[in-house]
Parts: structure tokens; C-alpha cells; sequence
């Protein structure tokens, strides 16, 4: 029997000890057998944060998401490989699209996030310069640099791919190397991953780890430095948030766990409206994706008691249609559950709701002897729901879910928090109304919640669909956690510090120019020139320009505003400001007349303006006068050698009147051309 090797200190290695073996979900035949028992987890340890670390921290984080990147796209490349895999995990091609592809696209999402908003520099300034004194020379802002431990991801079973991919990616663009412990019961996929990551060298040796087996006493020396996420159950979970060396080194620890996420049917829709159909929809596919072995699958079922009987009735039309079997064969609609130890703990789940009192109004027994894992799609129903709290508290993490009735929208609110805490949400409805008294009454319980009506529906991802841009967690029994989802995922695995100092010093440590900080001035135009020529602080001081009342009119001509407090003398000696006042977007148009080089050069475009502020009136007779000053590059990665190569330039301009008070304040973004290409 061929055993799972680990990848722990630059190699793969084999445990020696007690086994546990990896079965065919469809066939039940053994296929692997793993262990990761004699490995030395604080070598491992030790490895990952000396290689991996050290190689992840001197790249930028524009570096590590062209690294990200390319190891997406090199994925791809290998997909069917995985899609094999994940077949034997009982998976349908759909299913395993979603955790492959879907996994792969997560890469994708970071690689363009890191591209495009973070920095060209190890060092990422967080915010805008904090002025912490009345004349200015001290001030504060906060940083983010990358830690120097290890991330420990211990991963979920039904989401071997796109479960360690979604960790991977915001830890990575952060810096860190991580150490991958996938669930047993489906870790030969991850593993095919981890060693097609580890063959492209794409990626520093260290970067990634595996353990495939258990994690033994991996997190005994782990320390501040280091992050350990979770995705399981709450038990399991809950055990490791209070590992006693997590507890005595304050380590971040985030955990994903089982939640008892619900949909609910407004009380606007009937079975006429299209909406109801939508309802139907969702929960079915819910169900039955991945054979309802989804951490934010549909569990509770919540609908108004006039509808129960139709709701019932259209669950149980849809569900007896859907044909349970071996993917592989033709017109199968759902696989099998990962084991059968997964098979047998379903049946446990679903007898222990019985007993509680919810009815079977479908499937609800399985085959526990049959050679395949398989689970019929199961509908409970309770009747009364709050008298029965097993029904919100015990997951049978399978294609099952309970019908319950809501007497009105308070008491669906109710039911809908009930759970103690969900990761994911649905609530159908046509009416505004009702949806935003459901947000105000029942987001506090979730990470995430659709609202899905007829318009949506058209391009709805649909109920808990894991997207890297939103927040992948969720309160209480979910796990507390909300760290995933866009940015906010990659500082989670970065440590966040003030620092305080002049405006120079900030600006030298941040690399990137901040007001009140020293500017350097030449006789060179800044638009003159290339990306690589310029640096932060390079300016430029316009000559003055003041502004008339001709100009004020003209404008008025030229663009249609003709608002009174520019064009209206009566009105706007009575207005706020005395007299009339020159139009803002003038004064941006005069700040441009005064700073632009009107020459070919390596300017390309501007493309963009930011965080405007108007913040003194200009009145007709004001002189204006403009500094530009170089903020911050960053650098665009060439996609093909014919692409020419640019960088991005931010621009602080300041506009000041005669008496040196700014009286606008904004940034602009350039595309400038570089003398040097990628290729």
C-alpha cells in the first residue's frame, strides 16, 4: 500500500507508526495510507522560517504577487491532474470545479490585489501621515511589515484544493511561509497540489510545507511570530484555540468551523412569484453541492407557516429527481460522502434530530453497509423550532437539511440567529423593505448574507459561494473569524505598528513622500522624467497664476455650471462665503495649466485623481501657485514583451493662495514609461 509522504524540511518524508488509511468514496477500496508520526515537526518548523522566510521577506509584495501568479497559472496548467484526485474523493465534476478552479482563481484574485494596491516595497505605510503636533514636525502613521515565524494551516476535508489555496494566497502576498495540514481523509489531493507548487520553482524553497498525518506537536514551538488558522469542527477547533502554547504566546488563531446556515423565504413572496421558484433553487443546490459537505451549505430551512406545505412539496419534486451515484456515469447529479465514517456520523446527526423532534419528510436512512459513501438528499421538518434546540445546534455535514415555519418577520429574525452564529446567509425577497429589516435584525449572527430576488438571480454566485473579496467567516459557532476576505486577509498575517517621527523620517522609512516632509527640486521637469529617474519627494513649485472674474464666467460658459455661489452676485454675497467664488474644478484645471510639461515625454496619461479636498474658498484677485511632488511608484509587470513597460506615479498636489494657506489638497495617478522592460 502506498503510503502519503509528507514535504517537511525541503523533502519528502515518510512517518513510521500508527496508520490511518484513505478510502474511495464510490468503491470504498483503500488507497493511500498515512501518517506522519517520527517526522520532526520543530526542524520542519525551523526550516520554513530560515528558507522560506527569509527568501518571502526580501521580495516585494509587488514580487510575491507576480509569484502568485505565476503559481495559478502554472495550476492551471495541471488541473486534470486534481480533477482525477478529486474524483475518488466522490466529488462531481462541478464540485470539483469549484474547490480546483475555484481554488486556483483565489491566486488569482491576491496576485491582482498585491499588483495593484500594495506597494513595490517589503514595507507597506498603511495610512495617511497622523500630525501629532501644531507645527508639524512630528507626526505618525502606521506600518505593516512582514512577520517572521511560520503560518500553520489545518485544514477541512472538503475543500482540499481552494481550502489551502485561500490561506496560501493572503499569506504568501504577506511574506510568510506556510505549513499545510490537510484532513486525512482527502489530503492525496492536496498533496498533488503542494507537489506541483514544490516541482514549478516558481515559488523559495520552505515557502510550503506539508504534513500529511497528524500535526503532532507542531504547535508547541511555535511563537508570537507565527499564525494558525483552523477549518473543522467547532470541538476540534475549540480544543486547539486553548492549546496551551497559543494561550501563553498570544498567537493568532483563527478558526472557521460548522455552522447552521439558514435560508429564509420573505413573507412577500408566494409560490406565484418568480422569487419563490429562486428559493427552491438555492436550497436544493445547496444541498446536494458536494453532497452538502460544505461548511456554509444550507442547513435550516425558514418559511413563513402559510408556505410550509408548498415549500415541502416543491423541496421534495426537485430533490426525488436528483440521481445519486458514481459521478463518472452519465445523468449523475450528486456523489458520495468522503467516507464512511463521514456516512455513519451523518446517520448519528440525523437520528439524533429525529429523536429531538423534526420528521422525515424525505431520505433521512442510508446504506450504512453499501461500499460507497453515499447519503440520499434527506428533508427534516420541525415544527416547532424553538422548543427543539438540537435543530440549531447539531450539523449533520451532509446533503440534509430541516424545513421550519416562522410565524412572522421578528420571529424568522430569531430562528435566523439562532444558530449562534453562521457563516453565510440567503434570504429571498422581492421587498426592500423586508430585506433591510433582515440585515438590521440578523447580520450580527452571520459573516455574509445574499439577498436574492428575480434581478439578482440573473448573476448571483449564489448562497456561501467563497469569494476572496468578501469575508470568509463568521460569528460565535462559526468560529469568530472574519480575517479572510480581500486586503484585510493579508494584514491579518502582518504585524501592525505606529511609528512616530518627523515627516521626513516617515517618509524615508515608508518610501514614500509625505506632507511636511523635505522635497528635492532640479531644474529637470518631474514629467521629463523616466519611472526609474523618479523618487519620492521629487517636486516642482509652479509659477502664480491669479485668478479673475473673466475666468469665473468663462468657465461658467464652457462647462454649464452655473451655480449661484460662482455666477450670481446677490446670491452669493449671501451665501456662506461672502462674494462669489471661483468653481473648484477651475482651480484643478488652473493647478494643471500650471504644473503640466506639454511636451512628448514619459508621461503616457493621467488616469486618476484621489482624496480631493477643497479647503479654503478662491475668490476673483487670489493668487494661486502649485507644488507637485512625487508620492509613491509602483510598478506594472509586463504582461508581453511587445507590452511597453510603465510604472504607476502618484502625485501630491498642493494648492496654495497668496497667503501660503492650501486651499486644495489631492493626489493624481500617472502611467510613465520605463527604460527598462521585463523581458
Amino acid at each position: 500500500m502506498q503510503q502519503l509522504a509528507s514535504f517537511l524540511s525541503g523533502t519528502w518524508q515518510s512517518g513510521r507508526g500508527r496508520e490511518r488509511t484513505i478510502t474511495h468514496a464510490i468503491s470504498g477500496e483503500t488507497l493511500f495510507e498515512v501518517t506522519s508520526e517520527g517526522l520532526d515537526m520543530a526542524a520542519a518548523r525551523r526550516y520554513a522560517i530560515e528558507q522560506g522566510g527569509e527568501a518571502l521577506r526580501a521580495m516585494s509584495f509587488i514580487e510575491r504577487a507576480a509569484m502568485l501568479k505565476a503559481v495559478a497559472k502554472h495550476l492551471l496548467s495541471q488541473k486534470d491532474r486534481f480533477y482525477a484526485l478529486s474524483a475518488q474523493t466522490g466529488a462531481t465534476k462541478a464540485d470539483s470545479w469549484v474547490d480546483i478552479e475555484g481554488g486556483i482563481g483565489t491566486l488569482f484574485t491576491y496576485a491582482s490585489l498585491g499588483s495593484r494596491e500594495l506597494p513595490d516595497d517589503t514595507l507597506w505605510p498603511e495610512d495617511e501621515l497622523i500630525p501629532l503636533s501644531k507645527e508639524g514636525g512630528f507626526a505618525a502613521r502606521h506600518v505593516l511589515t512582514s512577520k517572521s515565524g511560520v503560518a500553520v494551516h489545518i485544514n477541512a476535508f472538503n475543500f482540499p484544493c481552494w481550502g489551502m489555496l485561500e490561506k496560501l494566497a493572503p499569506n504568501w502576498l504577506a511574506g510568510m511561509p506556510a505549513i499545510i495540514k490537510p484532513a486525512t481523509a482527502t489530503a492525496q489531493v492536496t498533496q498533488a497540489m503542494v507537489k506541483a507548487i514544490v516541482e514549478s520553482g516558481l515559488v523559495p524553497d520552505g515557502a510550503i510545507s506539508l504534513i500529511c498525518g497528524g500535526a503532532g506537536d507542531l504547535l508547541n514551538p511555535c511563537d508570537s511570530q507565527d499564525v494558525v488558522t483552523f477549518t473543522g469542527s467547532a470541538s476540534t477547533g475549540q480544543s486547539l484555540r486553548v492549546h496551551p502554547n497559543i494561550v501563553a504566546h498570544s498567537i493568532p488563531f483563527t478558526m472557521e468551523a460548522d455552522s447552521l446556515n439558514c435560508c429564509v423565504l420573505g413573507e412577500d413572496v408566494t409560490p406565484e412569484q418568480p422569487e419563490f421558484a429562486l428559493f427552491i433553487r438555492e436550497v436544493v443546490r445547496e444541498m446536494t453541492a458536494k453532497a452538502g459537505q460544505k461548511c456554509t451549505a444550507i442547513r435550516r430551512i425558514i418559511v413563513p407557516e402559510a408556505q410550509v406545505e408548498a415549500v415541502s412539496q416543491a423541496l421534495i419534486a426537485r430533490l426525488e429527481n436528483v440521481v445519486v451515484g458514481d459521478p463518472a456515469q452519465e445523468g449523475v447529479k450528486m456523489g458520495a460522502l468522503v467516507n464512511s465514517e463521514q456516512r455513519a456520523d451523518v446517520q448519528e446527526k440525523v437520528d439524533h434530530l429525529l429523536a429531538s423532534g423534526c420528521q422525515i419528510r424525505l431520505g433521512g436512512k442510508a446504506d450504512l453497509q453499501a461500499a460507497g459513501a453515499f447519503f440520499p438528499p434527506t428533508l427534516l421538518f420541525c415544527p416547532q423550532p424553538d422548543e427543539t434546540p438540537a435543530v440549531h445546534a447539531t450539523e449533520a455535514f451532509g446533503p440534509v437539511a430541516t424545513l421550519m415555519p416562522y410565524r412572522n418577520s421578528e420571529h424568522a429574525m430569531q430562528l435566523a440567529r439562532a444558530g449562534g452564529g453562521s457563516l453565510a446567509g440567503t434570504l429571498v425577497t422581492a421587498d426592500s423593505n423586508v430585506a433591510r429589516q433582515f440585515i438590521a435584525g440578523a447580520a450580527r449572527a452571520h459573516g455574509r448574507i445574499q439577498i436574492l430576488n428575480q434581478k439578482s438571480s440573473k448573476e448571483s454566485t449564489g448562497h456561501g459561494s467563497p469569494l476572496p473579496q468578501l469575508v470568509h467567516g463568521g460569528p460565535g459557532r462559526a468560529g469568530g473569524a472574519k480575517e479572510l476576505g480581500g486586503l484585510r486577509a493579508v494584514k491579518h498575517y502582518l504585524q501592525r505598528t505606529a511609528i512616530q517621527g518627523s515627516p521626513s523620517m516617515l517618509a524615508a522609512i515608508g518610501k514614500q513622500w509625505v506632507r511636511g516632509a523635505e522635497v528635492q527640486e532640479d531644474r529637470v521637469h518631474p514629467f521629463r522624467k523616466y519611472f526609474e529617474e523618479l523618487q519620492p519627494g521629487d517636486s516642482l513649485l509652479t509659477p502664480r497664476r491669479t485668478l479673475t472674474e473673466a475666468d469665473i464666467v468663462n468657465f461658467a460658459c464652457l462647462s454649464g455650471d452655473h451655480f449661484y455661489a460662482h455666477m450670481d452676485k446677490i446670491g452669493a454675497a449671501e451665501s456662506i462665503f461672502g462674494e462669489r467664488v471661483v468653481h473648484g474644478y477651475f482651480l484643478i484645471s488652473a493647478a494643471a495649466g500650471l504644473f503640466v510639461d506639454a511636451g512628448v515625454g514619459p508621461v503616457i496619461a493621467n488616469y486618476g485623481m484621489e482624496n480631493l479636498r477643497f479647503i479654503e474658498p478662491v475668490k476673483p484677485g487670489d493668487t494661486i501657485q502649485v507644488r507637485l511632488t512625487c508620492k509613491r511608484k509602483t510598478l506594472k509587470k509586463q504582461r508581453t514583451a511587445e507590452e511597453k513597460p510603465t510604472g504607476v506615479v502618484e502625485w501630491a498636489v498642493e494648492i496654495f493662495n497668496q497667503h501660503q494657506q492650501a486651499v486644495a489638497l489631492y493626489s493624481i495617478l500617472t502611467l510613465v514609461a520605463r527604460q527598462q522592460g521585463d523581458f
